[in-house]
């Protein structure tokens, strides 16, 4: 109850936001001012200073556009921007991951159909990489413009690995084995934190696709195909896979976050650790060239694709119910300009979507190498928390949770997500 009344008052506070700034627009020296809303996921630095630049910049070129900017932190992100869409005011302009989770607003009517705009303005899409608008098409029709694009590995640190005469794994099995042996010198083998449950959702998305054959993730994770019902046993199977590093995790993963797993490994005290690429940035000027990665290896017995990789593009989107689209598409443009993704790189760390932004002049060798795990993968699949309806995410990553902390097993956590992806299949047929 405590709960719930505290979300209800930080959607008041966020509605309030939103209605006070929804003034539409303004007058100065006789010319009328736009002003847009701007919803973004990153309230913390670099990105913070990032965007305030950024939006300043934008401002500066179209004086009669100013932007208000509002950010919260992933969970709390998914969770508000629902409640805004919904309200009378939302933002003009959004950040959005990809599939499902972009695709339920456009089911909804709360994006913006940007196709004519993709299509009329190649000078600037065709700057994109045309792969990337896959993940924000549906029905044929375009809802988001891709910003970013990235993917999940594991990071290793070479000095350890050196000095305890380790080999990069290249199957499951040589995994466990290598962690073993950094348990057993003393240190933690990999970094991971888990009290934000969407560094879960990594884990299980990547082991899904490794143990569960293609045209079975597809008709189980299509919230309209009413023959999914995840019962094929590699679910189960992924599950005890990610359990067999449990021993290897450092402790109380669900008290600590993604911040810590990976400042844990960022200080020489972990050997591995599960972070995307765009981390690099963050993690390279402390470990400089003792930083290495490698693609998660493939499960023997396994029905998937070894040869795959967790890896996305995410994006931005233009409310539906905005007074202004055009002005609100001008933003989204330089946001997404070849001039702003070489700029996003150097200064978050960001693979922007925009082709030929990954460079010398402002990637690492490692930045550049990292990326072709992206571009030489057989097969990409989208975060496994926007590409699956939020009710079988929050079943998945409620049962993990506790699955770490011995109150369920992998066939409980499976039962949970088979009744959830029930329920949505049932209402997809409303």
């Amino acid at each position: 109850m405590k709960k719930l009344l505290i979300l209800s008052i930080i959607s008041i506070l966020f509605l309030s936001f939103f209605a006070g700034c929804s003034k539409s627009s303004s007058s100065t020296n006789g010319k009328d001012v736009v002003e847009l809303k701007f919803f973004h996921r990153w309230p913390n630095q670099p990105k913070k200073q990032y965007f305030e630049k950024a939006v300043k910049e934008f401002e500066e070129a179209h004086p009669n556009i100013k932007i208000k900017t509002e950010a919260v932190l992933n969970d709390s992100y998914k969770e508000k921007i629902r409640v805004v869409l919904g309200s009378s005011t939302p933002p003009d302009v959004f950040f959005s991951w990809s599939g499902e989770f972009a695709y339920n607003f456009a089911r909804q009517g709360q994006s913006l159909d940007l196709t004519n705009y993709v299509n009329e303005d190649k000078a600037w899409s065709d700057q994109i990489i045309a792969s990337q608008f896959n993940a924000f098409t549906l029905d044929s029709k375009i809802y988001g413009i891709p910003w970013s694009t990235d993917g999940k590995a594991f990071f290793y640190n070479k000095k350890i690995f050196k000095d305890l005469n380790l080999e990069v794994p290249t199957t499951w099995s040589q995994l466990i084995d290598v962690s073993k042996k950094v348990k057993a010198a003393g240190l933690t083998p990999i970094a991971f934190g888990s009290k934000a449950p969407w560094t879960i959702s990594h884990y299980i998305g990547t082991l899904n696709q490794l143990m569960v054959p293609q045209d079975v993730l597809d008709k189980d994770y299509d919230p309209k195909n009413p023959e999914g019902d995840f019962s094929h046993p590699g679910y189960v199977k992924a599950l005890e896979k990610f359990m067999e590093l449990k021993p290897y995790f450092n402790k109380g993963v669900n008290s600590v976050d993604h911040e810590y797993s990976r400042e844990l490994f960022n200080s020489g005290k972990a050997a591995i650790g599960f972070f995307q690429l765009a981390e690099i940035g963050l993690i390279e000027p402390s470990l400089k060239e003792d930083l290495g990665v490698f693609n998660v290896p493939g499960v023997e017995g396994g029905e998937g694709n070894a040869n795959s990789i967790t890896a996305a593009p995410e994006g931005i989107m233009i409310s539906s119910k905005t007074k202004h689209p055009k002005e609100a598409m001008e933003f989204v443009k330089f946001l997404t300009s070849k001039e702003k993704g070489t700029e996003q790189l150097k200064e978050v760390s960001e693979y922007s979507a925009v082709k030929g932004t990954t460079t010398e002049a402002n990637a690492s060798k490692l930045q550049q190498d990292a990326i072709n795990l992206i571009v030489n993968a057989e097969q990409t699949y989208l975060w496994f928390d926007t590409a699956v309806d939020i009710k079988i995410v929050d079943a998945y990553l409620n049962g993990t949770q506790l699955m770490l902390d011995g109150k369920k097993s992998p066939e409980d956590v499976m039962k949970d997500v088979r009744a959830a992806a029930k329920e949505v299949k049932a209402s997809a047929k409303k």
